[in-house]
């Protein structure tokens, strides 16, 4: 992993990232009320056809060293992601302002839409695969995210900025 300081003309030392992935590993609330200010959201930016951005909120989580998210394969950012999978996305946390960049790729493998499933569920959207056992399906989801079934995305990440918003502060970027 690369670290390159962003805060260094401030005196400020570089960011670990290991309490930035810690602190993911706790989770993130994202229903209104729960998570600073007023809750956690997740912002995914792909890439249109003309090469304009698209951003939109995802109910997305950090399992495992990356974050997941879900979207039927017919939305606006489902078909940008099978065109070019590159993509960001951007969560703020009462410590730490966070952009991560890298490639989303469906995730068909039973087991894991299960287990991914079974997390958004204990979470409050009630999930589940779908009879094909390779998407999800669930009595709702955002209206963002198209009809069911919603294929599971893995990001993989290439690179990741965080700008601390707790003394002493600081911001680094993160090379994978």
């Amino acid at each position: 992993m690369e670290t390159k300081n962003l805060a260094g003309r401030y005196d400020l030392p570089p960011l670990d990232w290991e309490p930035v992935a810690d602190r993911l590993d706790r989770g993130f609330e994202q229903a209104p009320g729960g998570g600073g200010p007023d809750r956690h959201t997740c912002w995914l930016a792909t890439i249109d056809p003309d090469g304009r951005s698209h951003v939109n909120g995802v109910g997305a989580l950090w399992v495992d060293g990356a974050f997941w998210f879900e979207t039927g394969e017919r939305t606006r950012k489902g078909r940008n992601l099978t065109r070019d999978p590159r993509c960001s996305l951007s969560l703020a946390t009462t410590e730490f302002d966070l952009v991560v960049e890298g490639t989303a790729e469906p995730v068909r493998d039973p087991d894991v839409v299960a287990a991914m499933a079974a997390r958004w569920s204990e979470g409050g959207w009630p999930a589940e695969p779908d009879e094909t056992g390779t998407a999800l399906t669930a009595p709702f989801s955002a209206p963002s995210a198209g009809s069911p079934p919603w294929l599971v995305y893995r990001i993989a990440l290439t690179r990741a900025t965080a700008l601390q918003t707790v003394e002493p502060g600081g911001a680094t970027t993160w090379t994978f």
